[in-house]
């Protein structure tokens, strides 16, 4: 696919003291938020959100030399994020994570990061083989965990939406509605993601973008946004024990997919993975070999 955004800022000297490295490791990179999910309107900036392959001594330190809890250890990178970029009459919220951080993100389902993987593909902006196999395997990542995770970021989004003191654009919304419809339509959305999921192991972004939309307008009220809320709770409850899905992801599978994304860009990871027992093996096997002849 087409160069990434963050190589096109960067280029654009938009990103400073953005390590060189990332520019040129993207393997995956998405437009998120609400332009994804279909209920944008003009005022909203563009969200992109990146997954980068660092340095090989950022994931193995022992390569560096580094001894672990002992003098100057190496930082690992994780996560950067740049918001406000101005480029081309455009504003971007820029958001990179590293492979590994992505992955641990993924395996506890982690709502906004399970987004990133279900993006439409007219969303998708830079795709490398490494990331199609990522988008490709993104069922690895799907367990029962994702009832208590989406719940849980559900109520943030109901505490903010009663509790949110008005502030800056915010405060006109806040006093024509009574409430802020940031909030609630993400509440309603994080509750019909969940159940896509429970129910089918998909996700569509874009599934309940009319409805979002009107609750994005202040089109509901704040009384039926909680009766929503307490009525799907119930819902997903029952959804989470019926459920086929298992309930907590196979870690030993997630390793292994990322460990082949790792081979994929490094091409050899002998010198940083030391499979226990391994040399042992070969050893007996060899010896049981000589002894029978």
């Amino acid at each position: 696919m087409s160069s990434s955004i963050v190589k096109i800022l960067y280029d654009a000297g938009k990103l400073p003291g953005l390590p060189k490295f990332i520019p040129t490791n993207m393997c995956y990179e998405v437009v998120s938020g609400s332009r994804a999910y279909a209920v944008a309107n003009e005022d909203s900036d563009w969200d992109i959100v990146g997954v980068c392959i660092p340095k090989k001594e950022s994931i193995f330190s022992h390569l560096s030399g580094s001894i672990p809890g002992f003098g100057t250890q190496i930082k690992p990178f994780k996560t950067i994020q740049r918001p406000g970029i101005a480029y081309n009459g455009k504003t971007y919220d820029i958001t990179i994570y590293s492979i590994v951080d992505f992955f641990n993100l993924c395996m506890e389902c982690n709502p906004n990061l399970f987004a990133l993987l279900h993006v439409p593909d007219n969303c998708v902006l830079h795709l490398t083989a490494l990331g199609d196999l990522i988008r490709q395997n993104r069922s690895i990542f799907l367990s029962k965990k994702c009832w208590p995770r989406y719940k849980g970021y559900s109520y943030s989004q109901l505490k903010k939406m009663r509790n949110k003191k008005p502030e800056g654009k915010r405060k006109e919304l806040i006093e024509k509605h009574g409430y802020e419809t940031k909030y609630s339509y993400n509440l309603v959305r994080l509750l019909n993601e969940c159940q896509q999921l429970l129910t089918t192991g998909e996700l569509d972004l874009q599934q309940d973008r009319e409805r979002l939309k009107a609750i994005r307008r202040g089109e509901w009220t704040i009384e039926r946004i909680e009766e929503f809320f307490t009525t799907q709770e119930k819902v997903l409850e029952s959804l989470y024990n019926s459920s086929t899905l298992p309930y907590s992801p196979d870690e030993v599978k997630i390793k292994a997919l990322l460990i082949q994304c790792l081979e994929m860009h490094y091409n050899d990871l002998s010198e940083c993975i030391v499979v226990p027992g391994k040399a042992e093996a070969a050893l007996r096997a060899i010896k049981e070999i000589c002894d029978e002849f």
